[in-house]
């Protein structure tokens, strides 16, 4: 029952509407050990994030139905997850996008297209002390 040390079981959920980021972020974070619940969009990411728990959360901005800000927002007005770490994924890079991600609660942003180091790199940053629990 003893899971391995580097990742040792965190449970990372990735939103995107993009099935090739989904895909890279699949393969990256599972090539380290993680379990990765992924999600085509906000309806589809908050119908599974009650059943998944996920430790970590990466979501797209731009997303049909329900975008990145709301989804975001509605996990962090969430009692059970408020306090797990939104991370957003855009493809754009500006002031704006980060402040607006940060006034909805996200805890970082990435820009896509993402590497694997900068991906694996804001998991670590962004889940330190959860490992091993």
């Amino acid at each position: 029952m003893t899971m391995t040390p580097q990742a040792t079981g965190l449970k990372i959920m990735v939103i995107d509407d993009s099935s090739t980021i989904r895909r890279s972020a699949e393969i990256f974070l599972g090539q380290a050990g993680y379990q990765v619940v992924l999600a085509e969009d906000g309806f589809d990411a908050l119908a599974k994030i009650n059943d998944h728990h996920p430790d970590l959360i990466f979501c797209d901005i731009l997303m049909p139905r329900l975008d990145g800000y709301q989804t975001c927002a509605l996990i962090k007005k969430s009692t059970k997850f408020h306090t797990t770490p939104v991370l957003m994924l855009s493809s754009k890079d500006g002031l704006f996008d980060r402040a607006r991600g940060a006034m909805v609660g996200s805890a970082a942003y990435l820009t896509k297209p993402f590497t694997k180091d900068s991906l694996l790199a804001a998991v670590r940053e962004h889940t330190a002390g959860q490992a091993g629990t």
